[in-house]
């Protein structure tokens, strides 16, 4: 079937659409993709780094993106929880030379620094994006707020590029990855469902380059520019294939740009 086209149908989007999310929203997924690296740990505090870590580093190829971050967690003893609330200066020097793309040794010692703080003070990365959530009804917003707790101790500017921003007008498509693992439960066994609090209804789709050409592809957007605008965008339209679960799409976005080569994150 040639998917290039505006021509199709709201129906046959559906069907499209539906078809391969059932394909790919299975835990055959789960083993070439970051979301594998979460799926090593049981504990909820310890999916929870290991899934923030491998969504900050998901951009790239994905095996370079599954490589790092089980490098990185294995440093940790595999026990992030532990390691990041009980580490001490001498255990974070051994991080100085970790690096993935522009992600250096600096950065990830920040990193664990502000996630202990995240933790000790804050009460967690659920109770963080939760509370902001429940204050605004938007994720937007909550992004904005678990940035800036994030960034509210010490730290070099360079390390704010990790994070990005809706405020300006970025995508925050990693963050936006995080937030579908932890928040979506579907019991397909591929996202975890782990934060009761947010409904998957408010999520919003990660968009980087290959979801955007797909989605502009199948006339799902018409923003040129892959931004926040964009990520709005894109998630009302798939409103109305599902309007309890539109970001269940991206399983069929991903799937659809397969057959572009997807083999990357980019942003």
């Amino acid at each position: 079937m040639n998917h290039n086209n505006n021509d199709m149908t709201d129906n046959e989007l559906k069907e499209l659409l539906d078809e391969k999310f059932e394909e790919y929203n299975t835990p055959a997924f789960i083993d070439n993709d970051p979301i594998c690296v979460p799926h090593l740990f049981t504990k909820k505090e310890d999916i929870e780094i290991a899934g923030f870590f491998a969504a900050m580093l998901a951009w790239g190829q994905r095996p370079q993106i599954i490589r790092s971050a089980t490098k990185l967690l294995q440093m940790m003893d595999n026990e992030p929880y532990n390691f990041i609330t009980a580490a001490t200066r001498n255990d974070l020097d051994q991080f100085g030379k970790f690096v993935h793309r522009t992600f250096d040794g600096e950065d990830c010692r920040f990193f664990i620094r502000s996630l202990r703080n995240i933790y000790l003070k804050h009460q967690g990365l659920e109770q963080v994006f939760t509370a902001a959530y429940k204050q605004h009804g938007d994720i937007g917003p909550a992004i904005t707020a678990f940035r800036k707790a994030f960034y509210e101790i010490t730290h070099f500017p360079r390390s704010e590029k990790h994070i990005s921003s809706p405020v300006k007008n970025s995508a925050c498509k990693r963050i936006n990855l995080f937030l579908r693992w932890m928040v979506r439960n579907d019991g397909k066994g591929v996202d975890f469902g782990l934060w009761k609090e947010i409904p998957s209804s408010k999520l919003y789709c990660p968009l980087d380059v290959h979801t955007g050409n797909t989605s502009r592809e199948l006339g799902l957007l018409k923003i040129k520019l892959n931004n926040w605008k964009a990520v709005e965008e894109l998630t009302d339209t798939l409103k109305k294939f599902d309007p309890n679960d539109p970001i269940k799409y991206d399983f069929s976005l991903f799937g659809l740009g397969i057959n572009n080569k997807i083999s990357k994150f980019d942003v």
